[in-house]
This record gives structure tokens, sequence and C-alpha cells, in this order.
């Protein structure tokens, strides 16, 4: 079929890899360059950088405005595929390719619509999490389902080992799905259930509040790293925190009590003590939470406070 792939981040680019082998993708649309590390060097989105490789046109759109739509539609695409690109497409473009636009959402549908399903779902403690790929309508994540996949995660698996995981599969899916629209023999079917929503993530929701039990604790630690990142306070000053699970060979701890081990700190939490083994201390760089708790004064210094 004749594509156009829209897509930005590194979660969308095992899709156009799974693509460009089968179909003629007749361009890439991606987000303008961005300032990249502590000397903002403007650099390529990941699916720029990927379409480059491949030898594809791309068309860097901060919007899917009317100058992008017309450069789209003169293109001629019998088909529009959409993975993580960052803004919404509209119509006239929404029409313009002859089957419209699909959609590579990492959920469940209709479970977490929005920009952040895999944060959200771990932060929920969901017990199963997968991809849909859908018909693009003007409402939000709503179009017809044409396939769904679970993918089992590991339980240790953050929000972005999650959307690596899931990245690959959807990539699989998508293909499929593209070759049956091909084939005229693919079919989409209305959501059903409930919708929830996955708005997308700020700072404050990576605060862990030490009184819930650790299962709760760890949850949101999943689901906000690496963004906006799980943090504490201590001793006033804001703590990254970078690396961590549950540690239930641990006495319990009062919630927020800190001690030192020898490669980790515990921190008393509802039940069971998290064990964290790496962290960011406020204008220093990331370390051992061993290493940073040896240099603390006062071993009575507790979390969240």
């Amino acid at each position: 079929m004749r594509l156009v792939f829209a897509g930005t981040p590194d979660a969308a680019v095992p899709t156009l890899r799974a693509l460009a082998p089968l179909h003629d993708i007749l361009a890439v649309i991606t987000r303008p360059d961005a300032p990249l590390g502590r000397k903002r060097v403007l650099t390529p989105s990941p699916v720029a950088q990927a379409a480059v490789e491949l030898g594809i046109p791309v068309i860097k759109a901060a919007r899917l405005d009317a100058e992008a739509t017309e450069a789209i539609t003169a293109l001629r695409p019998e088909l529009g595929v959409i993975v993580a690109y960052g803004g919404l497409v509209r119509e006239p473009l929404l029409s313009a390719p002859d089957h419209g636009w699909i959609n590579l959402h990492f959920s469940l549908l209709p479970l977490w619509r929005g920009a952040a399903p895999v944060q959200r779902a771990l932060l929920a403690g969901d017990a199963q999490i997968g991809v849909s790929v859908f018909r693009l309508v003007p409402e939000l994540d709503a179009g017809d389902v044409y396939a769904m996949r679970p993918v089992d995660l590991p339980a240790e698996a953050t929000a972005a080992t999650a959307l690596e995981i899931l990245a690959v599969d959807g990539a699989a899916l998508t293909a499929d799905v593209v070759e049956g629209i091909a084939a005229g023999t693919a079919q989409a079917v209305p959501q059903t259930g409930e919708p929830t929503f996955a708005p997308k993530l700020v700072l404050d929701d990576g605060l862990l509040d030490w009184s819930l039990p650790c299962e709760h604790v760890y949850a949101r630690f999943r689901g906000v790293t690496p963004e906006p990142g799980a943090h504490t306070e201590v001793a006033g000053a804001r703590l990254k925190v970078l690396e961590a699970a549950p540690a239930p060979d641990a006495e319990q701890l009062q919630p927020g009590r800190i001690v030192g081990e020898k490669r980790r700190i515990l921190i008393g939490t509802g039940t069971t003590p998290l064990a964290v083994t790496r962290v960011q201390p406020a204008g220093k760089g990331a370390m051992p939470a061993a290493d940073w708790w040896r240099g603390q004064r006062d071993d009575t210094l507790r979390a969240g406070a």
C-alpha cells in the first residue's frame, strides 16, 4: 500500500521499521528537531533518524496544520499510520487517505485513552496491559478496533521498559492490520466497556507517599520512571529515586524511615520496606543509594520529610 507514517519517539520506530520493507511509505511526518542534553543541541526525533536511514522523505511539523495537510494530501496516500506522533489529525486530513488513518495505542482500549496509557496502567496496578490498533476518528482514541493483543510484562518493568516491549508487539500487530486492510479482509469492531483516561503526567505525579502499602509505592515508582521521575523529600531537599524494588525479606519500618545497608537503603512504607539502590540528590549526578546515605550526617533522616 501507499502509506504515510506519523510518529516521533523511540516507541514509534519499530512500527516504521516493520512497515518499510512491506509497503511504499511515501513520507514520514514527525515533530521538529528538539534541543537535547546539557548543551541543548537540536536533534532530530528518533523517527526522523530512522526515516533518513531507510531513505524515506521526512516532513517535520509541530502540528498537522493546513501546510502539512496540503503536503500529505498531495502524496495521495491510501492509508495513514500514526504512532505517538504528538499531535491531532483533524479533517480534512483525517479523510485524505483512501482508507483513513489507523493508530497504534499502547493499551487495551477503551482502557487508558490519552497521552500516557502505559504510565497510568502501571500507576493503577493493572494486572493486564496490551496494545490496540484502531481507526482514527475525531473523538480521542474512540475509533473502532481492528486488533488488540494483551502483553505480559516483567513484574519489575518500569514505564520505559514496558513501552519498549509494547512497541515491538505493537509493531507486529500494526503490520498485520495493514496487510489485512490491503487485502480487504480487515474488520474493525466498536470498542466495548467503560473508558478510562490517561492524561499526561506532571512532576507532582512522581511524589512517593511512604504511608501507602509497598505495592502501591512500587507501582507509582514504576509508572513514573523515567518521566516525570519518582522522588521524595529528605531534610527539605528533593531526592530522585532511580532504581528500587520491594524488600519482602526486610523487617518492617515506620513509613519514611531510612535504614542504610551495604548496597542499598531501605525506606519504610505502610507494609514492607522498599529497597532503593540508586538515587540522584538535588544538584548532583546519579549515585548508588548506599553512597548517598553514607554521606549523610544524620542517620535519623526520614523520606517524605
